[in-house]
């Protein structure tokens, strides 16, 4: 269930079968490779009703947003005249058919400097995204980057975002009946009451970024060493924790193991209408936001279709943004005026209320390589 690791579904791969091969040969064709769950597929059949004339689509899902970024860098070294390594190529049944090249492709914001900076996917030019103009300022600056993959005012535009969510709180209510409170905010995984009853997310950046948010610092903090309270509150954080996992702290909580957790967005509302006793809070101080954007790989032998752009900016037109939003749970990077009619009672609060996380919240830029590897070090210290 870890959102940057989701599980392929019967009804994704039914989906990406059906798309496959739509139109003759000779027709013009688009070739998306999209994370599984986070397009749903009547998005995809009123694109294709909307196009005129003859297209190709081949929509095809991938599990985890890192194969995405795999796929990239295969991709680009095929471009460079570089062999396929690995097992794969040594298969005793045949050479290993590879995936081919796609038009656009779903990338998670966190690994967007990387994909840039090895140069795995090219600009975007957003005079042929109509829609742009819709997206406000701070989902423009997210994407617009210089060569190194770095936050730029002056850079180009890499990627376009189509959804978000933030890193949240759920915890077990029945957990929490005999107290006078209920989470609200990072401080509350402190209580001496929560003693070894917390789930926290396996990865340095959200573990001490919380951290730094309880005590008032930003999620990009570079220099660890100049934060003289933070080891201290880590190591008491530490003693609250039961599990570090970034793919299994649902189950725990369902089943009354851990009380509260800390998880994404996108893998706990799902499951909220199956399991009413989970209850999911953003804190009230801020949290991490995450991006999932479409990106146009670097391809110099690619066939020279626009078509790209028109899936771009379809994805950005408002009814379809509203309902991407609200069929895969997430939050829209477009304006929307979504009623709380059009959502269940637990989730109306996270998906309506977008304006007050985004100005206390921040996502995870990409850090020096010294400063990352304090992260990971300090990390790794407190775990031990």
């Amino acid at each position: 269930m870890q959102r940057r690791s989701f599980l392929v579904t019967a009804s994704s791969f039914a989906l990406s079968q059906l798309l496959v091969g739509c139109g003759g040969r000779n027709q013009e064709t688009l070739k998306v490779s999209l994370l599984n769950g986070s397009i749903p597929g009547q998005v995809v059949g009123k694109f294709r009703k909307s196009l005129q004339g003859g297209v190709n689509l081949n929509f095809s899902a991938v599990a985890q947003l890192k194969s995405s970024y795999k796929n990239l860098q295969t991709w680009h070294s095929r471009i460079n005249g570089k062999k396929d390594e690995g097992w794969l190529s040594s298969l005793p049944f045949g050479p290993w058919r590879p995936l081919p090249v796609a038009d656009l492709v779903t990338l998670g914001d966190y690994w967007l400097a990387a994909a840039i900076e090895q140069q795995l996917i090219q600009p975007l030019d957003v005079s042929e995204i109509k829609e742009w103009s819709n997206l406000d300022r701070k989902w423009q600056e997210l994407v617009k980057r210089n060569d190194k993959g770095l936050a730029d005012s002056k850079g180009k535009i890499w990627a376009a975002p189509y959804r978000w969510g933030s890193t949240v709180i759920v915890y077990n209510r029945d957990k929490f009946k005999d107290f006078d409170w209920k989470p609200q905010d990072w401080k509350d995984l402190w209580r001496p009451e929560l003693r070894s009853r917390v789930s926290l997310l396996n990865q340095s950046r959200e573990a001490i970024g919380l951290t730094l948010k309880k005590i008032g610092k930003s999620y990009n903090t570079q220099k660890l060493s100049e934060v003289p309270q933070l080891e201290s509150e880590l190591r008491a954080l530490n003693k609250q924790v039961k599990l570090y996992s970034s793919d299994r702290y649902i189950e725990p909580l369902i089943i009354g193991d851990t009380w509260i957790g800390v998880g994404w967005s996108s893998d706990v509302l799902p499951l909220i209408a199956r399991y009413p006793q989970l209850t999911v809070v953003i804190p009230s101080s801020g949290t991490a936001l995450w991006a999932d954007l479409w990106v146009h790989p670097t391809n110099k032998n690619t066939n020279k279709t626009n078509l790209f752009y028109k899936w771009i900016d379809f994805c950005l037109q408002k009814d379809i943004a509203k309902q991407i939003s609200l069929l895969t749970k997430t939050n829209s990077p477009i304006n929307l005026k979504i009623s709380a009619d059009d959502i269940s009672q637990p989730l109306n609060k996270i998906l309506t209320d977008n304006s007050s996380t985004l100005e206390k919240s921040e996502f995870l830029l990409p850090l020096p390589k010294e400063a990352a590897q304090e992260y990971d070090s300090l990390f790794a210290k407190i775990k031990s």
